[in-house]
């Protein structure tokens, strides 16, 4: 049997935009992509702690140590800048890949966005 979970996860991430007007996904700094080991296109959840919405959407990469994670398109209305969002992607796991150690990578951000584990 396989099952879907959690693979990686940018907790507490601050929005720093959000535009309306961008045909769509969500841009987040290439430095938070690779921590988490996600990559440009993927299929994340976004969940806003502030207002409880929770999205699907893409991922684009930003610029490296820039600290983005802006919300675009139809998205950007779920969440403003200074919001505080969690960022989540999932994989399929056959039952042989999660043992004891299995435990999605996770990685937790200061309110600019940068790693601190």
């Amino acid at each position: 049997m396989r099952r879907t979970m959690c693979k990686s996860k940018i907790h507490r991430a601050v929005l720093t935009g959000a535009d309306l007007h961008y045909e769509g996904s969500l841009t987040v700094d290439r430095d938070l992509m690779d921590a988490a080991d996600m990559r440009e296109f993927e299929l994340v959840q976004v969940v806003n702690v502030n207002n409880g919405a929770r999205l699907e959407t893409y991922l684009i990469a930003g610029e490296r140590g820039s600290g983005t994670m802006q919300l675009n398109g139809a998205a950007a209305r779920l969440g403003h800048a200074g919001d505080h969002v969690i960022v989540i992607t999932y994989a399929e796991y056959d039952e042989s890949e999660l043992g004891a150690g299995f435990a999605p990578k996770l990685v937790f951000v200061d309110e600019k966005n940068r790693i601190r584990r």
